[in-house]
């Protein structure tokens, strides 16, 4: 299985690479549109790219990526796109925090892993406009592989047409894999986004898949791409459509108690961020998901 999964796991780091790609040039083409209000006078953002490394217990390279963060712009208050491709072996806990399920077959006895992903959180300078996190990954051990990840909105101030358009397109793209896949995995992201000791979501939900493995490499891989392909469609025009709505400091108070939301869900139950923090990968970039600015009442 090790050696034919290896041009599987090189095709997939290039995809989540090319997404990335992608979704930089998408949004520094929204900085470069002119607004209005009070960030018009900004100049257009740009994203900052350095590369992050991760090592292994004994000091040996065990890869790392780039991290893309963009911060005071126009549009974006900040926005990361990161990807990264790690290896090397798994202690118990980073076990725990790598699969949902309480135990990856085999890893006891043979510890390495492969991981590659992008992941994404935008916070956003416009309140109207909803902050918006993506990620798609790849998983792989000797004794199994699978694929994860998804998008979901996070609107301080909600408005049911930017949900729907959010829903409904995310739905086009999973539909030609079957129609049972829109419902199952937006249940999965209401479940999984969920803030217990809040009693509540932290955002109007999306699509969200863990462990996901029919044994079919192909296809589900052909799946991850479009929960991908789906995201720039579902966001993009929510931008267009909030980015010059006039706000008022009632309004951005709002918005940063929301975003307290964001950092308590992300720091304590996420399992990106255990993941990272616990496999040694860069702090900052695991944590680039955190918002700029939040308050709490």
């Amino acid at each position: 299985m090790n050696s034919a999964m290896e041009s599987e796991k090189a095709r997939a780091a290039k995809w989540f690479h090319d997404l990335r790609d992608e979704i930089v040039a998408a949004f520094e083409a929204l900085e470069d549109r002119q607004t209005t209000g009070p960030t018009a006078d900004l100049p257009a953002g740009r994203f900052d790219v350095t590369k992050t490394s991760r090592q292994s217990d004994d000091g040996s390279d065990a890869g790392g990526g780039l991290m893309s963060v963009m911060r005071g712009g126009r549009v974006f208050e900040k926005v990361g796109v990161n990807i990264s491709t790690v290896y090397g072996t798994l202690g118990e806990r980073a076990q725990v925090a790598m699969a949902a399920r309480k135990g990856i077959p085999g890893m006891a006895d043979d510890p390495r892993f492969w991981a590659s992903g992008i992941s994404l959180v935008a916070h956003m300078q416009n309140p109207h406009v909803p902050a918006v996190h993506m990620n798609t990954r790849m998983f792989w051990t000797p004794h199994a592989w699978w694929f994860g990840g998804g998008s979901d909105l996070n609107p301080c101030i909600e408005y049911a047409e930017d949900t729907g358009h959010f829903h409904v397109t995310q739905k086009q793209y999973l539909d030609p894999h079957g129609a049972d896949h829109f419902p199952k995995l937006k249940a999965w992201a209401d479940e999984y986004f969920y803030i217990p000791h809040r009693k509540r979501a932290r955002g109007v939900g999306g699509i969200f898949m863990d462990d996901y493995c029919t044994g079919d490499w192909e296809a589900d891989l052909a799946l991850t791409q479009d929960i991908g392909r789906a995201f720039l469609p579902a966001f993009v025009p929510l931008v267009d459509r909030r980015r010059d709505t006039e706000w008022s400091e009632a309004d951005k108070d709002t918005q940063l108690v929301h975003r307290g939301l964001y950092a308590e869900y992300n720091l304590v139950y996420d399992r990106g961020t255990k993941f990272g923090l616990e496999t040694g990968h860069d702090a900052n970039a695991v944590l680039m998901s955190l918002p700029p600015m939040a308050k709490w009442v």
